[in-house]
C-alpha cells in the first residue's frame, strides 16, 4: 500500500490503503470545536474550499439520524448525504457519507471524528474509510485534498472570531 502525504503545515492529510486521515489542531475548546462541526448555522460557514456556499438541508444529530448539505460554487453544486451512526458528544462522531448522484454510486464511506482536548486547543483527528482503495484514489483525483486544507483554514479563522 502506498502513503501518500497530502497535507501542509497546519493540516495532517494521509491517504493510505482506503482510508483517508485528516487531522488538526485548532486554538479554541473542544465544545466550540464540536459545535462548529455540528450545528447548521456554523458549518455552513466552513464546510468545502474557498468560494462554496452551503445550504445544511437536513441534520438529526442522533445515532440513526440523516444529513445532507449541498456545497454551490460558480461551477455548480454538489451535494452529500449520509446518517450518523454514533454521537458522543462533544468526543466522537461516526457517520456515513457519500455524494447525491444518480445511479448510487455504491456503498457509503465511513468517517469517524474525534475530538481531543490538548494544550491549548482541540485536535480534530478525522478518519474516512472509503468502500475500497479504488474509491478512495478516485475521491483525490477530483481535488478533494485542496478542498480539505481549505476548508479547515476556513473552520480556523470561524474558531478565531468567537
Amino acid at each position: 500500500m502506498t502513503r501518500r502525504e497530502l497535507g501542509d503545515a497546519a493540516t495532517t492529510v494521509v491517504a493510505e490503503g482506503s482510508e483517508l486521515l485528516i487531522e488538526r489542531v485548532f486554538a479554541a475548546p473542544r465544545e466550540l470545536v464540536w459545535a462548529a462541526m455540528t450545528v447548521p448555522k456554523h458549518l455552513a460557514h466552513w464546510i468545502g474550499p474557498h468560494g462554496t456556499t452551503t445550504e445544511v438541508v437536513e441534520l438529526d444529530l442522533r445515532p440513526g439520524g440523516r444529513w445532507r448539505w449541498i456545497n454551490r460554487t460558480d461551477d455548480g453544486e454538489v451535494a452529500f448525504h449520509g446518517e450518523y451512526l454514533e454521537v458522543d458528544l462533544p468526543k466522537r462522531l461516526v457517520r456515513t457519507t457519500a455524494p447525491d448522484m444518480e445511479p448510487a454510486g455504491g456503498p457509503p464511506a465511513v468517517e469517524t471524528i474525534t475530538f481531543e482536548e490538548v494544550d491549548g486547543g482541540t485536535r480534530v483527528h478525522w478518519v474516512t474509510t472509503f468502500p475500497s482503495p479504488e474509491v478512495l484514489d478516485f475521491a483525490v483525483g477530483t481535488g478533494m485534498t485542496l478542498g480539505i486544507l481549505e476548508q479547515f483554514e476556513r473552520l480556523a479563522g470561524l474558531l478565531a472570531q468567537d
